[in-house]
């Protein structure tokens, strides 16, 4: 018999969730029926949803997340014993598995995946760039915005796991990339290593200049990840006919709900400039055809070193709550991963 520990919530958040809002339960697993397998989990993906996602279930829930595990015991001819498997059994380090992709209807949040061959490309880029993070910006970006080479792209939360994704696919395609980020080292990593064309630390700047300045002939695609006073300042300074693709709004994610921060009204540059500003969850893309052709392109980008697919690795199953804060607070690099 295996003895499991997982994070169960406990509590819907109050601002930025605190540790007593969840507790680590440790519970036995029942044997192995037929068609069912044993998973050890490997590497655990930590979001920004996991807090949005909050008020929506009743509490006490398991919290969900994305992780990659190996096959430790299997009735399951498929999944042989060593198999590497992408699940959303979440915060957990064990776990039964019994529901398993069929094959032809596409992505399903619900079953458990056989790792693609990713030859020699690190298996937790599984629960990132080439998961649901990195399908995020590629079908974000390339559908809804659909941007052209030559065009100004810009993105907020540009060092984050999303979207440092998504600065760099626009750079593959052809386009002037600006991105907004938190700290002056991430500005630094976003234009030295990224190859982003500018990088504004929106703490300091005085955010319509510097905009101003890095995209002189306006904005056509604007990636908001973040929401807030500063999608205002972008997207006062866009062009005709522009596209935004809206991700996410982690400004106000730790903000009381009933005390949202204002924004500068959006209306009158969205009627005269004719923007098509559309929303965005990963789920529009999980069928057969769009899914797998987001990872093949994604991998294919990264080996050829068009695309740096940076981890921000927290190690240790205890730690899992200090990533998520760090995630809130905007501390990560990239894709913040906890290795169990």
């Amino acid at each position: 018999m295996v003895k499991a520990k997982k994070y169960v919530v406990k509590n819907h958040f109050r601002g930025l969730p605190k540790r007593e809002d969840f507790e680590v339960v440790e519970f036995d697993l029942p044997p192995l029926e037929n068609g069912e397998i044993l998973v050890k989990t490997e590497w655990i993906s930590v979001d920004p949803y996991v807090q949005v996602h909050n008020p929506f279930h009743p509490v006490p829930y398991d919290q969900h997340s994305f992780q990659v595990g190996t096959v430790q015991d299997s009735k399951n001819p498929n999944y042989p014993i060593g198999s590497k498997v992408v699940s959303y059994k979440g915060w957990c380090d064990y776990s039964i598995i019994d529901n398993f992709e069929n094959g032809t209807d596409g992505f399903d949040f619900g079953r458990v995946y056989k790792l693609q061959d990713v030859k020699d490309l690190p298996v937790e880029l599984f629960v990132g760039t080439l998961g649901m993070t990195g399908v995020t910006a590629y079908c974000g970006l390339l559908e809804i915005c659909q941007p052209r080479a030559g065009e100004t792209v810009v993105v907020t939360g540009a060092a984050g796991a999303v979207g440092s994704i998504v600065g760099q696919i626009a750079k593959v395609k052809g386009c002037r990339v600006v991105g907004f980020a938190g700290s002056d080292e991430k500005v630094q990593w976003l234009e030295n290593e990224l190859g982003f064309d500018k990088a504004i630390n929106y703490k300091t700047a005085d955010l319509r200049k510097s905009l101003k300045k890095a995209a002189p002939n306006g904005v056509d695609c604007y990636f908001d990840n973040v929401g807030g006073e500063i999608s205002s300042v972008i997207i006062a300074q866009m062009n005709k006919y522009g596209r935004v693709a809206v991700c996410g709004s982690i400004s106000a994610y730790n903000d009381d709900p009933e005390k949202l921060p204002k924004a500068t009204i959006l209306q009158p540059y969205i009627i005269f400039n004719e923007l098509r500003i559309e929303g965005l969850t990963v789920n529009r893309w999980s069928n057969p055809d769009r899914w797998p052709k987001a990872i093949a392109d994604l991998s294919e980008w990264i080996r050829g070193g068009k695309i740096q697919a940076r981890n921000h690795v927290t190690e240790g199953f205890d730690k899992l709550f200090d990533a998520l804060i760090g995630v809130l607070t905007g501390d990560n690099f990239g894709k913040a991963v906890v290795k169990v």
